[in-house]
């Protein structure tokens, strides 16, 4: 008996549907779109630029994944959430050079592909490119068995942004005074999964909701922010959780951080790991995801703008040259319970 390719674990024809499917989706709010020449469907997505407003255009290239959260996305059947992840992440990184998202592609793998779960996951996908205004403009989509096993699943997410070079914000920009406003997070995001999967292991089924949570997207209020000159340069709090801070911070310069109030989920995480309140602070965001760097003169004008948002804001303290050469942190007392 011949044994092709279908028999041997891979569906070629529904692939195609699911393309098809994605098709249909396209339509995008994106501000983009005429400068779409080819997208999903080709053999490559083109992409027309055109930045005739800008002296010194940029390209801003991020990738990224969503961890091992993807094994409780196939478990509990909650693909929308970490399609929304898988641009957050990206589109998050990119905005802390004050870079505005153009396109972004997709690849999700699978052992044996699913139509209904690579829809809810594409879904996602494409939700979070229109809340960033952002081209889903292409992707792949791979059915491999053997390395995948059944419904197991992996994914991962490249994005194309765009700044002026003489307006790029950064450690650059820092200076010895400017204050951290933080925005809050929405939970774990997607790091740290290794780490929540062993806390929560024997209940999961009772916490899932607060654990699955997707990443937030930041992008609106940092871009309106950037656009009126209120950024001197923004650090996205992912893995390692605010020793993330230190990447806009130059040499020399230290903040004592004003503690938060710690969302019940990361106190939950903190009872079962019997983690400091420092070690707590370098393995998840605790609550906040992104910190912003603004000249103190301009810090009440950050913080009406911020009022209309939907994130809780905290002052978390002022830059100061320190004794040590390296950028540090600390925690000026204990997170609030």
């Amino acid at each position: 008996m011949a044994i092709d390719y279908k028999k041997a674990g891979v569906d070629v024809e529904k692939g195609d549907k699911l393309v098809d499917w994605i098709k249909s989706q396209s339509e995008t709010t994106s501000p983009f779109k005429n400068n779409l020449i080819s997208g999903v469907g080709g053999f490559a997505s083109i992409f027309k630029a055109n930045f005739q407003d800008m002296k010194s255009p940029c390209l801003v290239s991020c990738t990224d994944g969503v961890g091992t959260k993807v094994l409780l996305a196939n478990e509990f059947h909650r693909f929308f959430e970490v399609g929304i992840d898988l641009v957050a992440m990206s589109i998050n990184d990119m905005i802390c050079s004050g870079a505005k998202p153009l396109f972004f592609l997709d690849y999700y793998a699978c052992g044996k592909l699913e139509l209904n779960h690579a829809q809810k996951f594409i879904s996602g996908v494409k939700h979070a490119c229109d809340e960033t205004q952002c081209l889903l403009i292409g992707g792949e989509t791979a059915e491999m068995p053997g390395v995948y096993k059944d419904q197991d699943f992996d994914c991962a997410g490249f994005a194309v942004g765009v700044v002026d070079e003489e307006k790029i914000i950064g450690k650059h920009k820092v200076e010895e005074g400017n204050v951290l406003i933080g925005l809050s997070s929405s939970g774990f995001h997607s790091n740290g999964y290794s780490l929540v999967r062993k806390l929560f292991d024997k209940d999961m089924d009772q916490w899932i909701d607060d654990i699955i949570k997707p990443t937030h997207l930041y992008a609106d209020i940092i871009l309106n922010l950037y656009n009126k000159n209120l950024l001197n340069a923004v650090a996205h709090i992912t893995g390692g959780g605010m020793d993330n801070l230190l990447r806009v911070m130059p040499e020399g310069f230290e903040v004592s951080l004003s503690p938060w109030k710690l969302p019940k989920i990361f106190q939950e995480a903190q009872t079962r790991s019997e983690l400091s309140d420092i070690e707590l602070l370098k393995t998840f965001n605790c609550g906040v995801g992104m910190i912003l760097v603004v000249p103190s003169s301009r810090h009440l004008e950050v913080i009406n703008e911020l009022k209309a948002s939907p994130f809780e804001v905290y002052n978390l303290g002022v830059l100061k040259t320190g004794s040590s050469k390296q950028p540090k942190w600390t925690l000026d007392g204990e997170l609030q319970k």
